[in-house]
C-alpha cells in the first residue's frame, strides 16, 4: 500500500528543523511513499521549499492562500495525498528510518485497522530540566508515563506519530478547525476529535505500536517552567473546547487525573521517602502546579463566550 507522509510548516524560524523532518521522511525504508508538504500561508517559506524539494520525485507541494492553522493544513495534505495511508508528523520531529515500514506492517497484520500510531520520544535539544515529570510529557507532545501498552487500541496517539486510512480520515471530515495551532490560538488536542469521529463511524480505535518511533525536538523554551505552566493553562482551555464538541471524550481526562493522583503521585511519594532528592521534590511540586494550571485554563474556558465556532463533524 502506498503511504503519504504529510508535513505542515509555517515559519522560517523552524525551517532547519522542518527540513530535517522532510529528510527523515524521504529516507524511510518503505516504498512506495510520497511526502506532501503544506506551507500554511507563508510565501517566503514556500519559495524556499520549492527550491529545496520541488524537484524531488514523489514530493507534493502546496501553499495555503492564508494562515489557516494546523488542522486545516493537515486535512488539506490528506486531500492532496495519493496514498492509501496518510501519516502525520510535526515539523519539529524526525522519524526513525523504519517508522513507515512499522506502521504499514501493523495495517497488514490487522486488516480491519483504520488508524495506527506510535511512540513520540523526547529529543532534548536542551538539557532535560530536573523538575519536569514524565507524567506531563504530553505537554510537549510526547508519550507520558502510562500512555498505553504495545499494540493495544487507544483513543489517539500524538500528532507527531499518527496515521490513518485516507478514505476513513476524509469520510470523518478530517481535523476539526476549532482545534490545533493557528497564529496566537493555542487550542490543543486536535488528534482526539477526528479519532472520536472515526470511532463513531467505524467502531475502530487507533492501534498503538510502540516500535514505530518518532523523535520530537524539545528546544530550550519548551523546558522553561513558565512556558510549561502557560502550556498547561491552554491544555485546560482545550479540554473545555473538547467537552463542548465531544463530551464523550471527558472520561479519558477523568481517568488520567485519577491515575495521576492515586497511582503516580503516591508512587512518587513512596520513592521520595525511601530515597530523598531535590529533583523528586521539584517534580512533585511541578505535578501539582501543572495540574492547577490545567484547572484554571478549564475554568477560563467555562467563562469564555462563543468558545467554539462550528465543528466539521
Amino acid at each position: 500500500m502506498k503511504v503519504s507522509v504529510v508535513v505542515c510548516t509555517y515559519s522560517m524560524e523552524r525551517y532547519e528543523s522542518f527540513s530535517e523532518t522532510v529528510e527523515s521522511a524521504l529516507e524511510q525504508t518503505y516504498d512506495p511513499l510520497e511526502v506532501v508538504i503544506v506551507v500554511d500561508g507563508n510565501e517566503e517559506v514556500f519559495a524556499r521549499v520549492e527550491d529545496d524539494f520541488g524537484d524531488i520525485d514523489n514530493v507534493v507541494l502546496h501553499c495555503n492562500d492564508e494562515n489557516r492553522g494546523i488542522s486545516y493544513s493537515r486535512t488539506k495534505g490528506a486531500e492532496l495525498a495519493s496514498g492509501e495511508i496518510v501519516a502525520m508528523i510535526d515539523d519539529d520531529a524526525t522519524a526513525e528510518p523504519d517508522w513507515i515500514e512499522t506502521l504499514v506492517q501493523t495495517y497488514e497484520d490487522n486488516p480491519e485497522a483504520v488508524a495506527v500510531g506510535g511512540t513520540v520520544v523526547p529529543d532534548w535539544v536542551a538539557r532535560k530540566p530536573d523538575f519536569f515529570p514524565e507524567e506531563f510529557y504530553w505537554l510537549v507532545g510526547c508519550d507520558e508515563r502510562g500512555f498505553g501498552n504495545h499494540m493495544e487500541e487507544v483513543r489517539n496517539t500524538y500528532g507527531s506519530n499518527i496515521s490513518f486510512k485516507r478514505d476513513v480520515f476524509l469520510d470523518a471530515g478530517g481535523y476539526d478547525t476549532n482545534t490545533g495551532r493557528k497564529g496566537d490560538k493555542h487550542v490543543q488536542a486536535h488528534e482526539a476529535p477526528v479519532c472520536i469521529r472515526i470511532y463513531n463511524n467505524t467502531g475502530k480505535r487507533v492501534i498503538y505500536n510502540k516500535r514505530a518511533r518518532v523523535n520530537h525536538k524539545l528546544f530550550e523554551y519548551r523546558t522553561e517552567f513558565q512556558w510549561l505552566v502557560f502550556r498547561s493553562f491552554w491544555q485546560g482551555y482545550s479540554k473545555r473546547v473538547m467537552d463542548l464538541l465531544y463530551p464523550e471524550a471527558s472520561d479519558d481526562k477523568n481517568d488520567y487525573l485519577k491515575d495521576l493522583m492515586l497511582v503516580y503521585v503516591v508512587d512518587r511519594l513512596i520513592k521520595l521517602v525511601k530515597n530523598p532528592s531535590t529533583a523528586k521534590v521539584q517534580q512533585l511540586v511541578a505535578i501539582f502546579v501543572f495540574t492547577a494550571a490545567v484547572g484554571f485554563g478549564y475554568l477560563y474556558g467555562l467563562l469564555t463566550p462563543d468558545l467554539v465556532e462550528k465543528t466539521n463533524a
